[in-house]
C-alpha cells in the first residue's frame, strides 16, 4: 500500500486548508464586489462638467499610453510631474478615477475597521463610528483645519542640523490616528469596571461620540472664514467631492500598513471571539492583543477621515453583509470586507454625485440613506442582536 511521504502530505494540508479557506462563498463575493466597483467606476468616469460620451470615457480609462506608462504612475502615486496625455485621458485620470480610488480606499477601510472592532468587543453593533472612533478623529482633523486655517499651512520641526518643514495635509491620518486612538481608550476607561461588556462599550462609545461631536460643532464658531466652515461641514458630513491623487497619496500607504495588519491578525481575531477565558487558556495575552488590534482598526478609520471625513453606517452594515455570506471566520470576512467595503462606497459614491445632479451630496447621507434600513431589516430578521 502506497504510503504518504512527509512533504507530500504537508503539501496537502495546506492545499486544504487553502480550499476550506478560500470556498465559493467568498469567491462569489469577491467577484461580484469587483464588477460592483468596475461598473459603478466606469459610470462614474463617464459623467462630469466636460462632455463626453460613454464610449469615449471608457477608452480614456483603458487608454494603454496612460495605463502602461511608468511616468504616468509615478506621477499619480509619487506626485511628480504628469506626462502629456490627450485631452479627455487627462480629465478621466486626473480629475474622476481619484474619486473612485479614494472611494475604494474609504470604503475597504471602514469595512475592515468596523470588523475589528466587532471581534475585539465581541459586540455586532461595535464600528468606529458607534465606539467614538470616528468621532474623536474628526474633532482632531477639525482642530487642524481651524488652527492651520486648511491643509495648506506648515509645521517646521527643527533638527540638530536645520529644519524640517512638513506640509499639515500629509500628517492628517496621524492626526486622525491620534484623535481616534484617545477616544477608543476614554470609551474603553468609562467602560471598564472589573473587566468590560458589549453593552458599556456601546452606551460609552455613545456617550464619547456625543460629547465629541459637541465640540465639533463648537469649533465652527472659532473659524475665521466661509471656506474653513465648508471643509468642517465636509469632513462632518463625509463628503469625496473634489477628492484627487493627494487624497490616494495620502491614503494608500496606511491603508496598506493597516491591511496587511489585519490579514496577518485573522486568526488572532477568531481566538478573541472564543471568549476571554478560552483565549487566556491557548496563552493569548488577551488585553495586550486587543489594544494592538484596536490600534489597527483605529489606523484604518483614521486613514479613511483624514481623506473623506467622518462616513457613517459602512463599518458597521459591511461586516454584517460579509458575515451573513461567509460566516464568522475572520479568514474569511477580513477578505469579504476588502473588496465588499469598496463595492458599497464606490456605488454610494456614484448615487451622492449623480443622484441630484448637478448638485451634489455628501456620499455620507447616501451611507446613511442605505445603511439605516438596511440595519433595521437584520434587526428584524434577527432574533439576538448585540453580543457576537
Amino acid at each position: 500500500m502506497a504510503t504518504e511521504t512527509g512533504s507530500d502530505a504537508g503539501a496537502s494540508g495546506w492545499r486544504e486548508a487553502w480550499l476550506g479557506w478560500f470556498d465559493g462563498s467568498l469567491a462569489a463575493l469577491c467577484a461580484g464586489s469587483v464588477a460592483v466597483v468596475v461598473v459603478s467606476g466606469l459610470v462614474q468616469v463617464s459623467f462630469g462638467a466636460y462632455s463626453m460620451t460613454i464610449v469615449e470615457a471608457w477608452r480614456a480609462v483603458f487608454n494603454p499610453d496612460v495605463v502602461f506608462s511608468w511616468q504616468a504612475w509615478e506621477a499619480f502615486l509619487l506626485g511628480g510631474e504628469v506626462p502629456e496625455m490627450n485631452e479627455r485621458s487627462l480629465i478621466v485620470w486626473n480629475i474622476r478615477l481619484p474619486r473612485v480610488f479614494v472611494a475604494a480606499l474609504v470604503g475597504m477601510n471602514l469595512a475592515v475597521s468596523g470588523a475589528i472592532f466587532q471581534a475585539v468587543t465581541r459586540n455586532e453593533l461595535a464600528s468606529p463610528f458607534i465606539l467614538g472612533v470616528s468621532s474623536g478623529a474628526g474633532l482632531m482633523i477639525l482642530l487642524t483645519l481651524v488652527v492651520f486655517s486648511g491643509m495648506t499651512a506648515t509645521i517646521v520641526l527643527p533638527l540638530v542640523a536645520g529644519a524640517v518643514v512638513l506640509n499639515a495635509s500629509a500628517l492628517l491620518p496621524v492626526i486622525a490616528s491620534v484623535g481616534g486612538i484617545a477616544a477608543f481608550l476614554v470609551v474603553y476607561a468609562i467602560a471598564w469596571k472589573n473587566g468590560t461588556s458589549p453593552v458599556r462599550l456601546v452606551l460609552a462609545g455613545v456617550i464619547v461620540g456625543t460629547v465629541f461631536t459637541s465640540l465639533q460643532t463648537a469649533l465652527f464658531f472659532f473659524a475665521d472664514s466661509i471656506g474653513v466652515v465648508q471643509s468642517a461641514i465636509a469632513w462632518t458630513t463625509g463628503s469625496l467631492t473634489g477628492t484627487d491623487w493627494e487624497q490616494v497619496r495620502m491614503a494608500l500607504p496606511w491603508s496598506v500598513v493597516a491591511m496587511v495588519l489585519a490579514l496577518v491578525s485573522s486568526r488572532q481575531l477568531n481566538v478573541l471571539l472564543l471568549g476571554e477565558n478560552t483565549a487566556s487558556s491557548l496563552g493569548m495575552n488577551v488585553e495586550r492583543v486587543r489594544f494592538a488590534l484596536s490600534g489597527v482598526a483605529v489606523l484604518a478609520a483614521a486613514a479613511s477621515i483624514a481623506v473623506a471625513g467622518i462616513v457613517g453606517f459602512v463599518g458597521l452594515i459591511v461586516p454584517h453583509m460579509v458575515r451573513n455570506v461567509v460566516g464568522s471566520d475572520y479568514r474569511k470576512l477580513v477578505v469579504g470586507c476588502l473588496f465588499a467595503g469598496p463595492a458599497l462606497m464606490v456605488a454610494a459614491d456614484v448615487g451622492a454625485r449623480l443622484a441630484l445632479s448637478p448638485v451634489q451630496i455628501p456620499v455620507g447621507i447616501v451611507t446613511g440613506l442605505v445603511g439605516g434600513p438596511y440595519f433595521l431589516y437584520l434587526m428584524r430578521r434577527q432574533e439576538r442582536m448585540g453580543e457576537i
